[in-house]
């Protein structure tokens, strides 16, 4: 089968690969659509250390059921489905206590950290365990299903926040998990919802997805505007949505004594916290990995439209194209949101 192999760091081909194998409990999926994730671009210059090349790339995808193993016998092949992007083991601590995404074994679809290898879906077929296999709704485009693994990102922000009905949240950062967390946070109840960026473009698309107001994140008065839209109290809860001092210093001057700031956006390793305010007005720091179990819940708001994809996906492209669009999003370029690649074309 064709796929898009990481041969060395910046160095990506089209190229034969041997088909997966199933066990007894896979399941072997054609690759409709499998979206480009910001950590395939830094896995691609190897900056992060967990994409060691010879490796095929790609967690973010939906498909066709081709075959099953002897074990499983609630898919059939043609049915459509997408998957979450992290295999847990099922057995240690975390797993059994219900935090899956806290394993001390997973493993993430696409990701070669050393530990393992674990070939991913920029390719023609995919081989992935039946327990992280969902199905989709019959109208739902592959290439709005293969976002449901960003989608399950922002939910589980939001999930962990403890947003309640009539909240004033703050999502600092509306690149692609700022805007549907930001989805995520109306549809949890809140009613204000502040959206924060230093790019018009985002904030206009963060407007149309809902956001009751936005701040440009880099004028002098961010905080004491937001401070004014809830008045003078600040919002309930932050979710902060790019990982460096600046954006998380906004979050936390931004919610009220005794509010919750998440923490989502992990751009920089270390920051510079402001301590002196966190602790004098009691905030609650709640960091978030990836998702638990929330792929059912994101497909039925995507499936309703309280969660929308489309106006981020910006290009829909076949494998042949995709090195080109490697080096394009690395060197980056701003009017790209979500970039999906069709290995079927």
């Amino acid at each position: 089968m064709k796929a898009l192999l990481l041969t060395n760091y910046r160095e990506l081909s089209v190229t034969d690969v041997d088909e997966p194998q199933i066990g007894p409990t896979d399941v072997l999926v054609q690759v409709e659509a499998c979206g480009i994730c910001g950590s395939d671009i830094h896995g691609y210059d190897g900056s992060t250390g967990r994409r060691i090349p010879p490796l095929i790339m790609g967690h973010e995808a939906a498909g066709i059921v081709v075959s099953v193993g002897r074990d499983v016998d609630d898919l059939m092949p043609g049915e459509r489905v997408t998957f979450d992007s992290t295999v847990s083991c099922g057995h240690c601590g975390f797993c059994r206590a219900g935090q899956q995404n806290l394993c001390d074994n997973r493993r993430v679809l696409g990701v070669s950290c050393g530990e393992y290898r674990r070939h991913g879906a920029f390719a023609e077929r995919v081989a992935v365990p039946r327990r992280i296999v969902y199905p989709l709704p019959p109208n739902m485009p592959f290439e709005h299903a293969a976002l449901v693994e960003a989608v399950s990102v922002g939910v589980h922000a939001v999930n962990v926040s403890g947003i309640r009905l009539g909240d004033a949240v703050v999502v600092v950062g509306t690149g692609m998990i700022g805007l549907l967390t930001l989805q995520a946070a109306k549809a949890a109840g809140a009613t204000r919802v502040i959206a924060v960026d230093v790019n018009d473009k985002r904030l206009g698309v963060a407007a149309e997805l809902g956001a009751t107001e936005t701040v440009r994140g880099d004028q002098d008065n961010c905080v004491a505007t937001i401070r004014d839209l809830t008045g003078g109290r600040g919002a309930d809860v932050a979710l902060e949505c790019v990982g460096t001092t600046a954006t998380v210093r906004t979050a936390i001057e931004a919610v009220r004594k005794g509010g919750t700031v998440t923490l989502v956006g992990n751009i920089s390793p270390t920051i510079e916290l402001p301590l002196q305010s966190v602790v004098t007005r009691e905030i609650r720091l709640q960091g978030t990995c990836g998702c638990n179990g929330e792929y059912p819940q994101c497909i039925e708001l995507m499936r309703t439209g309280a969660i929308q994809v489309a106006p981020l996906i910006t290009a829909q492209i076949a494998l042949t194209e995709a090195p080109a669009w490697f080096e394009r999003l690395h060197a980056g370029d701003p009017e790209q949101m979500k970039v999906v690649v069709r290995p079927q074309r």
